[in-house]
């Protein structure tokens, strides 16, 4: 079975404060996008899990999310059964896009069609989290306002179609790392630069902490925000993606290739949309 695995943007994200269990309180609003990731996943005799990827970077043993997936699946399910699985990677690491999660989701999805235990959508989502504070996003895939520490959805109906590019330079942001700057420092930097695109507020309470420190993902936005065509940008998540959002008038290939002058050639680039 293969199955497309959504990336997301945040379009807005709040940082509500710390919570007794450690975790961090949220208030965002994701939205899946076109850009995905394709999950292959076949069911053998016997029991076993293999993972293979196309992305010689990333870990195949269970330290990676498909595969604790599919061990958590097997678990809660008390099914015996062999899988194998192979990721085609679109969606790059530290990105704040959400691949590792949505990979993860798109296994147990497979898993509970394949084996045919017919579990309820949102039993798919406790499980999924169990696996990551946005996994349970990416079960159903769908616009959704997530709260407590991303797993509490409330799916959001007043989704439009947006034109996205998406510049992410070469490397990622650790998310834990970037909620211990948050903790220390997000009372000491000025507030986010939001804007808006009519359905919902784009701001990310992360930017202030993660620009501090990542000083190009700051003049990356700040670039993109000075662009024709270009009707507001933000981090993703916790980074490094920076995402512009395009009206009808600008030219995507034009402004990514504009990107790749001003910023160098190993800035990636995509164009994408809202799914």
């Amino acid at each position: 079975m293969k199955l497309l695995s959504k990336a997301k943007i945040n379009l807005g994200l709040k940082i509500l404060g710390r919570r007794p269990d450690g975790f961090h309180e949220i208030e965002t609003l994701m939205v899946p996008i076109s850009l995905a990731d394709e999950v292959e996943v076949d069911i053998g005799e016997g029991q076993g899990i293999t993972l293979t990827c196309d992305d010689p970077s990333l870990p195949v043993d269970d330290s990676n999310l498909a595969v604790r997936a599919a061990l958590l699946f097997a678990r809660e399910t008390e099914r015996e059964f062999s899988v194998r699985i192979h990721l085609t990677k679109k969606i790059p690491t530290g990105a704040g896009l959400g691949g590792g999660s949505s990979n993860a989701a798109c296994v147990l999805n497979a898993l509970d069609k394949l084996l045919g235990t017919h579990l309820e959508k949102d039993y798919l989502e406790q499980l999924a989290a169990q696996l990551g504070s946005d996994t349970a996003f990416f079960v159903r895939s769908r616009p959704a306002m997530c709260r407590g520490r991303g797993e509490v959805l409330e799916p959001f109906e007043g989704a439009g179609y947006l034109r996205l590019l998406l510049l992410k330079p070469p490397f990622g942001v650790e998310t834990p790392w970037a909620y211990r700057q948050w903790a220390g420092m997000h009372d000491k930097l000025p507030a986010p630069e939001g804007g808006s695109v009519g359905w919902a507020d784009v701001a990310n309470d992360f930017e202030p902490v993660v620009f501090h420190k990542f000083l190009l993902l700051g003049t990356i936005k700040s670039w993109l925000q000075k662009q024709d065509g270009v009707t507001c940008a933000a981090m993703s998540g916790s980074g490094a993606t920076i995402f512009a959002v395009l009206n009808d008038r600008a030219d995507a290939k034009a402004l990514a290739a504009s990107a790749k002058v001003e910023f160098g050639h190993t800035l990636w680039t995509c164009e994408c949309r809202t799914a």
